[in-house]
């Protein structure tokens, strides 16, 4: 290694980017090009970015596979960034496997990290809690630890565990301060005011009441059986039902929730469900079908009774029942949380992390671009959609869950 591509590094280490690209602006070698793209990223230029970590990558012969990978792992960071999934599992792996083999663990790392923060946007939470426990916290560099103790906080966040939380972003915080990245400790900073912004609404006969996730996990923990309109399923104690995939269910469950302890009229039942105002023998027939399934799904939690207007949920051993709802209303709630995040995303990212298709997402962004609440950036394939921040609310509950992590 020369001392201009030392020097170089050495900036980028500390967070002086101009002063990295200074030491090597006017080369085209491999080494110069994996620390321009490097730094063409730090600074937010992710497309030329990829361009220049490419061109390196092509640049370092077959005897040289430790720095190959090398740029393979900072490439994986810059599609993290572009929130771009398309790259296979196995290429990110492949890298990896060639790091540990060689041992450079900081970069071997930095790829297990990548992989734990791409399981967190979409919504593997089990599996990144599994590479985030492969993490050994004492060998990573301060800069990598306060991203490390960053990722742990958001999954304890998405696992409305406050209290882990705290301690991680306490820790992220001291990495961030001995790393002296500003970036880092504002990020820092901004994950912590998560905490105490309003990350719900529970529903009440006087008007919905703001909850933070201090309050959520407080009430989910409180046994009371609670409708969650957020992460769409019934729950009580550790028992949870899951309604995501069943539409109509947690309509019906909705309703009956919101009405307690009072019942719904089998009409306004079906309007709300089935979506006509003109009920007919066959929609009260399809009611009485579907209200079969949703007392079969609670069983355990909630009995469904039939009244003379028409049902009602009833929680089991006479206990409570509360209705938590999206900080922010409207269908495309969850759509909005991940756009909250500042970075430019695809239809097809998008779609991949609400478990939906493609086309409902372009469906959405079209309503919502309409709305003047998104925008889009390129044309055709390289159309990114971006959503300005939602400062007053927090949206974790808001965010893909695809499984529960005990």
């Amino acid at each position: 290694m020369d001392s201009l591509i030392a020097a170089s590094a050495r900036s980028l280490a500390t967070g002086d980017i101009l002063g990295a690209l200074k030491h090597v602006a006017l080369r085209d070698d491999p080494p110069a090009l994996a620390l321009r793209g490097i730094a063409m990223a730090r600074l937010g230029d992710f497309a030329r970015a990829r361009e220049l970590l490419r061109r390196a990558a092509r640049g370092f012969g077959a005897h040289e596979e430790l720095a190959r990978a090398r740029c393979v792992v900072a490439e994986a960071e810059v599609a993290l960034a572009l929130r771009d999934f398309a790259s296979p599992p196995r290429v990110l792996a492949a890298a990896l496997a060639v790091l540990q083999a060689r041992g450079d663990y900081g970069n071997a790392l930095q790829a297990r990290l990548i992989t734990a923060r791409k399981f967190l946007l979409l919504g593997r939470l089990d599996a990144a809690a599994a590479e985030l426990s492969r993490l050994d916290m004492r060998a990573l560099t301060p800069a990598l630890a306060a991203v490390a103790q960053l990722a742990a906080a958001e999954l304890a966040l998405r696992s409305l565990r406050p209290a882990p939380a705290r301690a991680a972003l306490a820790h992220a915080h001291a990495a961030a301060v001995r790393a002296g990245v500003p970036e880092l400790l504002a990020e820092v900073v901004d994950a912590g005011a998560a905490l105490a912004r309003p990350a719900a609404r529970r529903h009440g006969t006087d008007g919905a009441q703001a909850m933070t996730l201090d309050d959520v996990a407080a009430l989910l923990e409180s046994g009371t059986l609670v409708l969650d309109a957020c992460r769409r399923g019934l729950g009580g104690g550790a028992a949870w039902r899951p309604l995501a995939r069943r539409p109509l269910l947690f309509a019906l469950a909705q309703a009956l929730a919101k009405a307690w302890p009072g019942d719904v009229e089998r009409d306004a039942l079906i309007e709300q469900a089935f979506h006509t105002r003109r009920p007919d023998e066959t929609h009260r027939v399809r009611l009485r079908v579907e209200i079969g399934r949703l007392r079969a799904l609670a069983k355990g939690l909630a009995a469904i009774e039939a009244t003379p207007r028409g049902f009602a949920m009833r929680p089991l051993d006479g206990g409570a029942l509360a209705v938590l709802e999206p900080p922010i209303e409207g269908e495309q709630a969850s759509l909005l949380a991940l756009l909250s995040d500042g970075a430019a995303w695809s239809t097809s990212a998008l779609a991949l992390a609400l478990g939906t298709s493609q086309r409902t997402i372009q469906r959405a962004l079209a309503e919502l671009e309409a709305a003047g609440r998104v925008r889009s950036v390129g044309n055709a394939r390289t159309r990114r959609w971006l959503a300005p921040s939602l400062a007053g609310f927090t949206t974790i509950l808001l965010l893909p869950a695809s499984l529960p992590l005990e």
